[in-house]
């Protein structure tokens, strides 16, 4: 990296003068990238009974959830500034509802053959699946809560293999 990429912390998103800036990722290598996020949507015990019954007022709450998560993983770079525009190779996003009565967790995997990860993108799909499983169940239950968000795995680039220390709750 040139003296104009890296700010004297370290943060490779910051010039030297400590203005914000797009990581110039052209020297690295092109790499195997895959990356697992997960978070749950937590709601009453009867909003999830009218779910898994598809008894709900806007449709198959699931595709919809399902469908705008792999969606907001291909816009990731139009919503998180500084992100680099990547071709993904796949994205699934996964919802299963869990035996205690009050979350549907939501997991998506992200892959590319490229010279920068896919966290963001995970992330990105998870949060907005979420999102959406929210505006779909709203008319039923405003008290749901969206809750830990993270990323859990990682793999390909410089810094390699990454899983998670500690499970989500």
């Amino acid at each position: 990296m040139g003296s104009d990429d890296t700010h004297e912390s370290g943060l490779t998103h910051l010039s030297a003068r400590g203005e914000a800036h797009m990581v110039d990722v052209g020297d690295k290598a092109v790499t195997q990238r895959e990356a697992r996020a997960r978070g749950a949507l937590r709601m009453a015990p009867e909003t999830r009974r009218r779910l898994l019954a598809e008894d709900t007022p806007k449709g198959d709450v699931f595709a919809s959830a399902r469908i705008a998560g792999i969606q907001a993983a291909k816009k990731t770079a139009d919503l998180i500034p500084l992100c680099h525009p990547l071709q993904l190779s796949a994205v699934s996003v996964t919802l299963e509802p869990d035996a205690d009565g009050e979350r549907v967790w939501i997991e998506a995997t992200v892959r590319c053959s490229g010279k920068t990860g896919v966290e963001m993108e995970a992330l990105t799909a998870v949060s907005v699946a979420a999102l959406t499983l929210y505006d779909m169940l709203k008319g039923i239950d405003r008290e749901m809560v969206i809750e830990s968000i993270a990323l859990h795995e990682k793999s390909g680039g410089q810094r390699g293999h990454y899983v998670r220390s500690t499970p989500s709750s």
